[in-house]
């Protein structure tokens, strides 16, 4: 008897030894609210991450053998993949340069864990930055940029490429390769609809993402049908739903008109019948709309708002605010009439995003922040966007999808971010309420997760203060 009795006993502790090791990770966070973003599902459980990216997600009974060397209470909080904006700008010149720099403190400190950068003129330290930051030698946001704009000679923006045949569009397109940029940007200043609609073609032919402002002398459903991913702003898809639109493009490549005529025109002959064959196009080719109301109703309202104690203002230098002036200036000095037409617009154009988002067109949220966008401050204005979204109709969840869940679509990143998954980057945010009941809770940020780093709220302080 005794024998079997330590035979039994030598057995249970053969079986002991043979037991499944434990996995490690470097980090978990237990017990939080996921909020999938796909179907807006909210499950209690733990996201372990490991070497940046999302290990499992799950309850302690679906990984019985897991252990962290960093464990984090996620009770009570709300976790989602971080923010992106999906339209920001980093320019105005080597004095700016620092100005520019801290954009990317800023971004982090509001949760924004990616930027879609769409062209400006600090391209090449813009591409440092995006270097450095991706081989986490530099703590900020992912960064896709554009690279310098494609425009018409003598452009509106410094560091455009400037293109006048198809000849200097191959040579643009050979050059935003050779800096190995992410997608295409195009703009509308001087470029003409020949060049504008060839680039299009061009970029597509060669696997680019191609997003921008279209010339009112180019017709909006072309550049849809040419290959367009992405319109920047509703001013383009409004001129696409006038019913004269032919006409005005005709008006404005003779020079007849400019751009506030045109506009007059548009407003004016816009068609329901023709707004429902430009949403259907739109849909067709999958071309994603990024609407930017919260700069156009800032702008529209420069007369009414006063600015001048914001409490961002005060991470910037006197010579970056000075950049504001300009659209400042403009507004303050415009007559009656403009200023009654400029909110009219921003009525409308709310409207027009409500429409846009009823028929299913993939909306996009940038904020439009950058030297020389009056009060148009990086980080907190992509939550103001957000906040914009939803007054005009979007669900909370929609708007927050808007962000990354969209962006990631566009960019055709989604086996790495836009949800949380496994194997997807941990760039997650961790909420202290539910977003889903209100959207501004989106800014009552507890933690950031970049990749492999994490920033709790006195290191968020800290980038603020940096």
């Amino acid at each position: 008897m005794k024998v079997k009795f330590l035979l039994y006993s030598f057995l249970l502790i053969l079986l002991g030894s043979c037991s499944s090791p434990k996995t490690r990770v470097d980090l978990v966070l237990v017990n939080g609210y996921i909020v999938h973003l796909e179907d807006g599902k909210i499950t209690n459980e733990n996201v372990y991450i490991n070497e940046g990216s999302i290990y499992g997600i799950g309850t302690e009974e679906d990984f019985p053998n897991m252990e962290a060397k960093e464990e984090i209470d996620a009770s009570d909080k709300y976790i989602l993949p971080g923010f992106w904006d999906n339209h920001v700008h980093f320019r105005g010149g080597s004095n700016l340069i620092e100005d520019n720099r801290k954009f990317l403190n800023l971004f982090l400190a509001n949760g924004i864990t990616t930027v879609r950068d769409a062209g400006g003129d600090l391209g090449k330290e813009v591409l440092q930055w995006r270097d450095s930051i991706n081989k986490k030698e530099l703590l900020g946001p992912t960064i896709f940029t554009a690279g310098p704009k494609i425009d018409g000679p003598d452009p509106t923006w410094k560091g455009s490429l400037e293109v006048s045949n198809k000849a200097d569009v191959l040579k643009a397109l050979d050059s935003l390769t050779s800096l190995k940029t992410d997608f295409v940007k195009l703009y509308d200043s001087r470029i003409s609809s020949e060049n504008y609609l060839f680039a299009i073609e061009q970029a597509s032919k060669r696997g680019w993402i191609s997003s921008g402002h279209m010339p009112f002398s180019a017709n909006f459903k072309e550049a849809v049908e040419a290959g367009l991913n992405a319109s920047e702003h509703l001013y383009y898809v409004f001129k696409g739903c006038s019913n004269k639109e032919a006409e005005i493009t005709q008006l404005f490549s003779d020079k007849t008109i400019g751009f506030r005529e045109a506009l007059n025109k548009i407003i004016a002959s816009y068609d329901e019948e023709e707004a429902t064959k430009t949403i259907d196009l739109i849909k067709k080719h999958h071309t994603f709309v990024v609407p930017t109301l919260h700069i156009m109703h800032t702008l529209s309202y420069l007369d009414e708002e006063d600015h001048q104690n914001d409490p961002y203002l005060k991470y910037f230098s006197s010579e970056f605010i000075k950049t504001y002036d300009r659209r400042l200036n403009a507004a303050l000095g415009a007559t009656d009439k403009s200023i009654k037409d400029r909110k009219a617009l921003d009525s409308t154009f709310r409207r027009l995003n409500y429409r846009l988002y009823t028929s299913g067109v993939s909306l996009l949220a940038g904020s439009d922040c950058g030297a020389s966008n009056s009060y148009i401050y990086p980080g907190v204005s992509l939550h103001k966007e957000l906040a914009v979204l939803v007054s005009t109709g979007l669900t909370p969840l929609d708007a927050l999808k808007t962000s990354a869940y969209n962006g990631a679509a566009f960019l055709k990143k989604e086996e790495e971010y836009g949800s949380l998954k496994k194997g997807k980057v941990s760039d997650i945010v961790l909420l202290n309420d539910n977003p889903l009941e209100n959207i501004k809770n989106s800014q009552d940020i507890f933690m950031v997760i970049k990749g492999d780093k994490v920033l709790k709220k006195e290191d968020l302080n800290q980038l603020l203060a940096n």
